[in-house]
């Protein structure tokens, strides 16, 4: 049950606040004045499209809450985005001018899927034209199958992902068959592609190696020169260099140090440093010879990196994107090579899957026959109790053309003779937006009436005028339909009818001020003498008509 409503700068509604009642509750406001405002606040709170301009102008963000009943049989994957102290779930949305919204369930950031999954076990939403659905062969097929029962809508469940499997091995085949046709001219451009990147191996470390050396040899005199002069310096070909002044000094310390043996230490260190420069002088001695046997290498260094940079425009721009293609081109090359056994494979599992198709639709197809005159004698009655005593309301089942679809092999179709002594016809071609609407309440009752007895129904009601096209004694009836579906649940009907308002537990009513820039809508809770005040204005009477206000009263006492 919704025990509150809160909306905050949702276009023209300011602030309000609904308390709700169990029961019928009543929603009643001037055309225009924005009564389905509220259906759309409630519409968010299920994780609904936020239209744009939603935001009231100048305000810095619309802001709508709801406090519902704590459902009592979650199932334990919705129970989980729930605390586990909480008394009672909170459903909330904010809306940003820009179209940006965040959604809150117990004071926590959730998912639009969780306001949707968490809504849709709190409560049904039907629109003013909802009552259109019915025309369509898929949702007559729906409500036959919602009132065969829950063991009904699994197995149709079952049906439309076996029905999803057949159709995309179906398209696989389709694929198979156009590869076959491309098949060798494939083959040969991914197995080039395949061997001229295997030829070369490449490597991102041996890129980078590659990288360095071309660096190191570019500069070969200049590494040349240095070696050289470095070499000159330590050991020459003719006269004395460090090497032997450094020898040369040790000799002397040697003999001054038997003299004074503090020089011992000093005489040691030289005497080592004689030995590391006689080292460094033979390795520069090799580089310089190193140098001088690769007169070619930078050559053979950049044609390697030629072939590393050819297959990266090629293939993706770094050595990584050039083994990833190399790799789906493996990938490709045992598909095509294996093409014939995978389309025969698939041919089998298209049969298998189509063989589990029908399976399960002459199964879903076994309940429609008994449930069809079943579901049209209930629906019979309720159009009696909606002042269509003589109408005629059967549910035909015939073959779907084209075979076996999502739903099965049946088609549904409802048709109704409204009047005695008429044929019976289509329903969208037969019923007019009144009549419509009388046969969509009369299949809620029915399937809520099922619902309540066993199966878990939504505890929230909410209908935008459905009661659009009815008038008269009619109306009487339409809401006294809603009334005794109200019972044991909430329901919260917008309505222009006073003949349905009347019959309310409570009564709100939504009106304008367009004295104000931007206009401003409030939403109020009425009672005794302003409901019968605002009767009297839902009868187009003015509001000293006394005979209006006879009649307003007449209607409250009559509920």
């Amino acid at each position: 049950m919704l025990h509150e409503l809160r909306v905050e700068n949702l276009l023209l509604m300011e602030r309000a606040e609904l308390r709700l009642a169990p029961g019928l509750n009543i929603l009643t406001g001037e055309t225009g004045a924005g009564k389905t405002l509220l259906a759309h606040a409630l519409d968010l709170l299920l994780g609904g499209k936020a239209r744009s301009g939603i935001v009231r102008d100048g305000a810095a963000e619309a802001y709508v809450e709801g406090v519902f009943s704590l459902p009592e049989d979650l199932d334990a994957e919705l129970a989980e985005r729930i605390p586990h102290d909480a008394e009672e779930l909170v459903l909330a949305r904010r809306v940003w001018p820009d179209g940006r919204t965040r959604a809150y369930v117990c004071g926590r950031s959730a998912t639009l899927s969780d306001l949707r999954d968490l809504g849709s076990c709190l409560l049904a939403f039907y629109g003013q034209h909802e009552h259109r659905k019915l025309t369509l062969a898929a949702a007559q097929l729906d409500v036959l199958d919602a009132h065969c029962g829950i063991e009904q809508l699994n197995l149709r469940s079952q049906v439309a992902g076996s029905y999803e499997r057949v159709r995309a091995l179906e398209a696989r085949m389709r694929d198979l068959e156009d590869l076959a046709g491309a098949r060798d001219r494939e083959l040969d451009l991914v197995s080039f592609e395949l061997n001229e990147i295997e030829a070369v191996a490449p490597t991102a470390e041996e890129e980078a190696e590659l990288e360095a050396e071309r660096d190191r040899l570019r500069h070969m005199e200049t590494l040349r020169s240095a070696a050289f002069a470095a070499v000159e310096a330590i050991a020459p070909d003719t006269g004395d260099g460090a090497t032997e002044l450094v020898a040369g000094a040790s000799r002397q310390l040697e003999g001054a140090a038997a003299i004074d043996g503090s020089l011992g230490g000093i005489a040691e260190r030289l005497e080592a440093a004689r030995f590391e420069v006689e080292d460094i002088g033979h390795e520069l001695r090799s580089y310089l010879a190193e140098l001088e046997r690769e007169p070619d290498r930078l050559e053979e260094v950049e044609e390697r990196l030629a072939l590393y940079a050819r297959l990266e425009r090629k293939h993706g721009g770094s050595v990584d994107d050039v083994l990833a293609h190399a790799q789906r081109c493996r990938e490709r090359l045992t598909e095509l090579r294996n093409a014939e056994v995978t389309l025969g494979r698939c041919e089998q599992e298209r049969s298998e899957a189509r063989g589990e198709l029908e399976r399960l639709a002459r199964q879903l197809s076994t309940n429609r026959p008994e449930a069809a005159p079943v579901l049209a004698g209930a629906v019979r009655e309720r159009l009696a109790e909606l002042a269509m005593p003589e109408a005629r309301f059967d549910v035909d089942m015939h073959e779907r053309p084209g075979g076996c679809g999502p739903r099965g092999v049946d088609v549904a179709e409802f048709r109704i003779a409204p009047n005695a002594g008429l044929p019976a016809g289509q329903i969208k071609e037969i019923a007019s937006g009144g009549e419509l609407s009388r046969v969509m309440l009369a299949l809620l009752s029915v399937a809520h009436a099922q619902r309540a007895d066993g199966e878990q129904s939504q505890p929230l009601l909410v209908f935008d005028e459905v009661d659009a096209g009815i008038g008269g004694h009619t109306a009487r009836a339409v809401g006294e339909h809603l009334r005794a579906l109200a019972a044991g649940r909430q329901i919260l009907c917008i309505t222009h009818l006073p003949q349905v308002a009347a019959l309310g537990e409570l009564h709100f009513t939504i009106e304008k001020d367009a004295s104000v820039v931007p206009a401003r809508t409030t939403v109020r809770s009425l009672e005794g003498d302003q409901v019968v005040g605002e009767l009297v204005r839902m009868l187009g009477a003015g509001e000293g008509d006394r005979a209006a206000s006879r009649h307003a009263r007449e209607l409250l006492r009559a509920a």
